[in-house]
């Protein structure tokens, strides 16, 4: 496989981790007619998923919230910690918003319904692959807010003050970008607001990610809205 410059590209190296082998088994299905995804590791658990990421890199981690063991809330702290650092999308039969910004909150980088289909799947894992939320920008802005609803009043912990602190070192384009991101914004529409290749998108979002302090696209969209930068 090549990319649009003719040269051999990589591709996207993803872990499935469900306690349900049949589970497994249709996503295993679904992603191997994608040329650009492979699956090199499976688990049952959240301590296999770890242990296998740690083992054998890989660039996405679909992880169950639910499995015994170790569950996948409990699964993301450690596996947001290795190096290289997976992009952890959360797999749910649920649509239960608490687990949704739980597991946002610990750093994963979306989520995706087991119900899905095949086009959601694939495009899921290649958004999460290039540094993208998975999560549409009404779901963003969605999980933001509720989010929001649960920051503690104002006061020694102001998360306002917090977040004015943690951008205060940006420049006007590096605010530019991350109320951008705040907005829910995917890697294609930031790079045409900008006037940048997508690539170079990537390179930005690590940038602020890394300066600001926050683990994922969401959580850095939550400290957009937290300065200011996107009205609530």
């Amino acid at each position: 496989m090549t990319d649009d410059s003719g040269e051999p590209t990589t591709p996207i190296r993803v872990l499935l981790a469900d306690d349900e082998p049949g589970i497994r088994a249709g996503l295993r299905l679904v992603l191997q007619h994608a040329e650009d995804i492979t699956v090199v590791a499976e688990a049952a658990n959240g301590a296999e998923a770890v242990a296998e990421a740690a083992r054998t890199p890989v660039d996405v981690a679909l992880v169950d919230i639910r499995m015994p063991v170790l569950d996948g809330l409990a699964a993301i702290d450690q596996l947001i910690r290795l190096d290289p650092r997976p992009a952890v999308v959360m797999l749910t039969t649920f649509g239960e918003e608490e687990n949704v910004t739980r597991a946002l909150r610990a750093g994963a980088s979306g989520f995706l319904l087991k119900d899905d289909g095949p086009h959601e799947l694939i495009s899921a894992v290649r958004a999460a692959a290039a540094g993208d939320a998975v999560l549409s920008p009404g779901v963003t802005g969605l999980v933001v807010k509720r989010m929001l609803e649960g920051d503690p009043p104002v006061g020694p912990d102001d998360p306002e003050a917090e977040a004015a602190h943690r951008i205060a070192a940006l420049d006007p384009p590096e605010r530019e970008a991350l109320a951008l991101l705040g907005a829910g914004m995917p890697n294609l529409e930031i790079a045409l607001r900008l006037g940048i290749s997508p690539d170079s998108v990537k390179t930005v979002v690590d940038t602020l990610l890394d300066r600001t302090g926050a683990d994922t696209r969401v959580q850095a969209a939550l400290l957009a809205t937290r300065a200011g930068l996107v009205p609530r």
